[in-house]
C-alpha cells in the first residue's frame, strides 16, 4: 500500500480497545526504555535529567490512567467536553484526555 493510498482510506473515528492498548504499550515501552538510558547515563545530580525524569514520569501516569480509561470504556472521550477525541489526535498522542479545543484550555 502506497502512502498515497492510506490518506484517502477513510480511517474509523474510534480505536477497538485493542488497538488502544497496543497504542498505549508501545508509548509505555517507549517511555521506560528513555526512562532506562537516562539512568544509565551515569550523570545523577544533573538537574535537567531530573526534570527529564519527571517529565517521563508524568507521561507514564498519564499512560496508565489511560489504560484505565480503556478499561471503563471511556477512552477517547474528551474529559473535558465529552466530545469523542479525534482518531488523528489518539494516534499521535495515545494517552490525551482532552480534544484540541480542551487541551488549549486546560494549558492556559
Amino acid at each position: 500500500m502506497s502512502l498515497d493510498a492510506s490518506r484517502t482510506e477513510p480511517r474509523p473515528e474510534r480505536l477497538t480497545a485493542h488497538e488502544a492498548r497496543q497504542r498505549l504499550e508501545h508509548a509505555r515501552s517507549t517511555r521506560m526504555t528513555q526512562l532506562q538510558a537516562l539512568g544509565e547515563s551515569g550523570q545523577v545530580d544533573d538537574q535537567l535529567m531530573s526534570a527529564q525524569q519527571a517529565a517521563i514520569g508524568r507521561v507514564l501516569k498519564e499512560i496508565d490512567e489511560a489504560f484505565a480509561r480503556v478499561e471503563a470504556g471511556t477512552y477517547g472521550t474528551c474529559t473535558g467536553c465529552g466530545k469523542p477525541v479525534p482518531g488523528e489526535r489518539l494516534e499521535i498522542l495515545p494517552y490525551t484526555r482532552y480534544c484540541v479545543a480542551c487541551q488549549r484550555r486546560a494549558a492556559t
